[in-house]
């Protein structure tokens, strides 16, 4: 069998076994540490605009404390983006507090403006005003941010910006990660650069930066005891694992850059295909094209090439499923347009991680040539 051609897999930069000997040799092997402190402040640095930065443990921790920041409690609701995957909503539901489903728009398949409106105004119209918005930045490509801020402000109800997908993407010039009223990012093994598992939460407070540290590191109060007057949690990135963020810090535009050009592989291999369609960078946006996606003209043709593909082994993925329509949300309020339910249907995740080789790409791309000339 040919070897496996992952979706997006882990692709090191050398330098980390630097950083992680270091801690070893120093003995930094505990949830703060040199390699934290630095991997923060390079993460600062490249996001720019004044941010703070606390290291955590996951992406999902990050959006749980961040909610936890924004004041969301036991009975609250809170808007996220149906179309993400399941980590962006799991967290409301940590605190107790109630989802409401928004839909996409066609252009960035983020969430939609007009929608949002709608809900915020149905709500407020049933006593419930939501207590936050969660906008994600979706497969790398950044989400109608004026348009969404508007909102927001109009209503004012602070965004949760869940970067976790778009680290290097940039909205006007300017870098997600810093549009929201707290932003999360996330280094899980799938993602632009990795620390095997982790995450981070960004503000431009240092305050919310500092109870975010506070928080994560259960919550212990400033005495020479172990004394606690808040519920904490055990969310810290350890220093070794930071090591790994460090390296990869080295990389990360590469990385971007190889992403991108994975994208432009594909479409100019499948130009004249009309079954197979891309989706296009809005003016003012720049995608780090974590995943490159197509759209097909049905599920049975997208499910057909999928399976195809993987009797090749070569992995590939439906678009993420709309949290709407996952079993354990179906009772959660919801407003859609059916944007996100046909992307499901018909979407596809091609491989693209910045690994991948030239004889890998063209691997894929004879694959789904194949299938359509025979299937």
């Amino acid at each position: 069998m040919n070897k496996k051609i992952w979706l997006s897999s882990p692709h090191m930069s050398g330098k980390e076994q630097f950083y992680i000997k270091e801690a070893f040799e120093a003995n930094w092997v505990a949830p703060l540490g040199p390699n934290v402190n630095g991997f923060e402040n390079e993460l600062e640095a490249y996001l720019g605009r004044d941010m703070n930065v606390a290291a955590l443990a996951s992406g999902t921790s990050a959006l749980h404390l961040g909610l936890i920041l924004l004041g969301v409690k036991n009975g609250d609701e809170v808007i996220c983006q149906s179309k993400t995957f399941s980590a962006s909503a799991n967290p409301i539901t940590y605190l107790g507090a109630i989802p409401i489903f928004v839909d996409s728009e066609k252009d960035t398949w983020n969430l939609c403006p007009e929608q949002l409106e709608l809900a915020v105004k149905d709500r407020i119209s049933k006593g419930k005003k939501p207590k936050a918005i969660i906008a994600v930045h979706l497969y790398g490509m950044p989400y109608k941010v004026d348009e969404i801020r508007e909102v927001a402000d109009k209503y004012e109800i602070p965004i949760l910006e869940d970067s976790a997908e778009s680290l290097g993407s940039t909205y006007k010039g300017v870098k997600c990660g810093t549009f929201g009223d707290i932003a999360i990012l996330s280094f899980n093994g799938n993602k632009i650069i990795t620390t095997s598992g982790g995450g981070a939460l960004v503000t431009n407070s240092k305050a919310v930066k500092d109870k975010a540290v506070f928080l994560s590191t259960q919550a212990r109060d400033n005495a020479p005891h172990y004394q606690h007057s808040e519920i904490g949690y055990n969310y810290r990135m350890s220093n070794i694992v930071a090591g790994i963020g460090r390296g990869q810090m080295t990389i990360l535009d590469n990385h971007v850059k190889q992403r991108r050009l994975n994208h432009m592989f594909y479409m100019n291999a499948f130009d004249g295909i009309e079954e197979i369609r891309f989706l296009e960078e809005p003016s003012q946006m720049y995608s780090n094209r974590w995943l490159t996606t197509i759209q097909l003209p049905s599920y049975s043709i997208r499910e057909g090439l999928r399976e195809f593909l993987l009797k090749d082994n070569i992995e590939s993925r439906p678009l993420w499923k709309p949290m709407h329509l996952q079993p354990i949300f179906k009772d959660s309020p919801a407003f859609i347009n059916g944007i996100s339910e046909d992307l499901f249907k018909k979407g596809l995740c091609l491989p693209s991680g910045s690994n991948l080789t030239e004889d890998d790409l063209n691997r894929v791309i004879l694959g789904i040539k194949t299938y359509f000339t025979k299937c």
